[in-house]
Parts: C-alpha cells; structure tokens; sequence
C-alpha cells in the first residue's frame, strides 16, 4: 500500500507522534522553566514564554530537518560549542529562578518572564532541544522528500509541544495558587532552579 506522503508511512507518523510526546512532556529545562513562570507570574504573563517555546523549537526543527542538522552530526566542535553556550545560560536561567519570589527578585523590582524572543532564542542553546531535533532528523527523516519530513516534523511538535508548554505552565499556575507569594513559593522557585541546573550538568557534562 502507498504512504499517503512520500517516505513518510503510517508507522513513521506514529512512531514521530510518541517521540514527540515523551520527549515534549517529560521534565527537562524548557518545562521546569515553564512551571516556575506560571507559579511565580501567573499564566496569561507566561503567555509569551509558552508561545516561544511552541514556535521556537518547531522552527529550529525545521532548519535542522532540511539538512543542517548533518553539520552538527559531523562537526562535533560546533555541536560542543553551542552545548556550552547552553550549558552558561541554563546556568543564568537558573540564578534567576533561584532569586525569584513572589514575582520579584530578591533585590530587584525588574524580574519579569520570559518574552516571545527570549524564549524562542533559548532553544537554539537548550542541549535537549538539539538533541532532539538531530534524533528527529537522523531517524524519521526519509531523505526523499526533504522539505515534506522537515514540514510534517514540525506540525508534529507544534501541536504536541505546544500542548506541552501551555499544560506545565498551567500546572504551575495552579501551583502557584496554592502556595502563595511567601517562602513556600520562594522554596518552589528554588527547587525549580535547582532542577534545572542539574539538567544543565547531565546533558552537557553527562553526554
């Protein structure tokens, strides 16, 4: 029987669809930042954080799928420099969290989420996503129709992805109700931060 698109059968869709759902959902620095924006700012403010990340990544998908992905497959000192980079800012994403409180840094009254931008760009240094995006592009790319695997991947994590996003910031702004805008929330922003930093160790320096 004939795929309905080019290189791309029904279990290839499938399988796309469960990678795309275990790797979106499951906790790593773009969903522990997520949680701690919607409990420290509330959801409509980390509106923006969500929308970043549910174009960002898919965008990043895109470029990697339609062949540039090969360039980090086969250059490993790119792939290692922009692990660092990520590496440094996960890192400084972390220090903010870890100062947040009630929506304020400590010290500082010009803590605010993420922007549209910020979070878009952040996923051009997050190790995961890269690791992600050249999984995608060296298991589900068919190589016959290079720009169709590329479209249909990121329609894949556009949806998904963005589920995902707007779901962990939604938790966490439930969180955030119940805890308040005292030291239980200060805790949680500490513990989100601490998580994120250890992810930065284990997918730079564990790879």
């Amino acid at each position: 029987m004939t795929p309905a698109t080019p290189g791309l059968s029904a279990e290839t869709l499938v399988a796309l669809a469960v990678f795309a759902a275990a790797s979106a959902w499951s906790p790593g620095p773009n969903n522990f930042m997520l949680a701690a924006s919607g409990a420290t700012f509330g959801m409509r403010r980390t509106l923006p954080h969500v929308l970043g990340v549910m174009f960002g990544f898919p965008l990043m998908l895109f470029v990697l799928t339609l062949g540039l992905g090969e360039v980090f497959r086969t250059e490993p000192a790119v792939r290692t420099a922009i692990s660092w980079v990520g590496f440094l800012v996960m890192l400084y994403f972390a220090y903010r969290l870890a100062r947040q409180s009630g929506g304020k840094s400590m010290g500082s009254a010009r803590t605010r989420p993420l922007s549209f931008l910020q979070a878009a760009a952040f996923q051009w240094v997050n190790p995961k996503g890269w690791a992600m995006s050249i999984a995608v592009a060296a298991t589900f790319a068919s190589g016959i129709s290079p720009l169709l695997d590329a479209a249909v991947a990121t329609a894949f994590f556009v949806v998904i992805g963005g589920g995902s996003a707007a779901s962990w910031a939604m938790a966490g702004t439930g969180l955030g109700r119940l805890l308040g805008t005292g030291i239980r929330l200060r805790i949680f922003n500490l513990a989100m931060a601490f998580l994120l930093a250890l992810s930065a160790f284990v997918l730079v320096l564990g790879d």
